[in-house]
């Protein structure tokens, strides 16, 4: 069943929202060669208790840590170690905020150091995508023009959309209806009504868009081992439009 929020509950969401994007401007100001996904995890942790929120991710169905940290053949669902970030990897950091009851999710990609002009090409092409994805968020589309927005970028741009993993709506869970592929057809799908909100998160990789779970039953990777990038805003549909309740890029704000 899709939950509608009200005004005020979009609002409260936004304030959400707007944690997390503070979490991911300390993360991007940190990002570094040298830097262990461990120290991102811990000060994400700190600065999100000290405003009295909760991560969203930490505990969730186990999940140990506060991010997801997922490099180069990572798609999602990493857990930070103690292993130094190189030059030239290519990272998502995916973080949700749960404030007053309220949940927020959002994905950054990364580019450490001087990365490849594939890597480049990659990261900056799936953020294109989830760009396009916020244009279709407005009443009376449908899910299918989310995904086929994505999937137009992403496919035109040589790169494949990994179709088993999906967005979602949020609100006071992390995960509620409708999914939300990054691929589909227009005018198919659940329709979109004021007061939705929803993940869009496209996930790309440059090579096979299928997938392999790891060791750790957790960390989802590119069967190839070809490099992917994820990148996620969680998007109120309101009569006035698309509102971006995590504006962690500046198109958004």
């Amino acid at each position: 069943m899709i939950v509608t929020k009200s005004p005020t509950e979009l609002d409260a969401m936004a304030a959400s929202g707007a944690l997390l994007v503070r979490v991911h401007e300390l993360l991007t100001s940190m990002v570094r060669p040298g830097i262990t996904g461990k120290e991102l995890d811990r000060a994400a942790e700190e600065l999100i208790r000290s405003e009295g929120a909760v991560p969203s991710f930490k505990g969730y169905q186990g999940f140990p840590a506060t991010l997801c940290i997922s490099p180069n053949d990572m798609v999602v669902h990493g857990i930070p170690n103690k292993m130094p970030f190189q030059d030239g990897d290519l990272v998502s950091i995916d973080c949700g905020v749960t404030l007053d009851g309220w949940v927020a999710d959002a994905a950054i990609t990364h580019e450490i150091g001087t990365v490849t002009a594939e890597a480049h090409h990659l990261a900056e092409k799936t953020l294109e995508s989830l760009l396009a994805a916020v244009e279709q968020c407005v009443p009376g589309n449908r899910v299918g023009d989310i995904g086929a927005a994505v999937q137009g970028v992403v496919e035109g741009a040589g790169l494949s959309v990994v179709r088993s993993l999906v967005g979602h709506g949020v609100g006071r869970s992390m995960h509620e209806d409708p999914q939300v592929p990054n691929y589909g057809k227009p005018g198919r799908g659940a329709k979109l009504t004021p007061g939705m909100v929803i993940a869009v998160e496209p996930m790309v990789t440059i090579g096979s868009p299928e997938v392999v779970v790891g060791d750790d039953d957790w960390a989802i990777s590119s069967v190839d081992g070809s490099l992917a990038a994820h990148q996620e805003f969680t998007i109120a549909v309101t009569e006035d439009g698309p509102r971006v309740l995590t504006p962690w890029h500046p198109a958004v704000k």
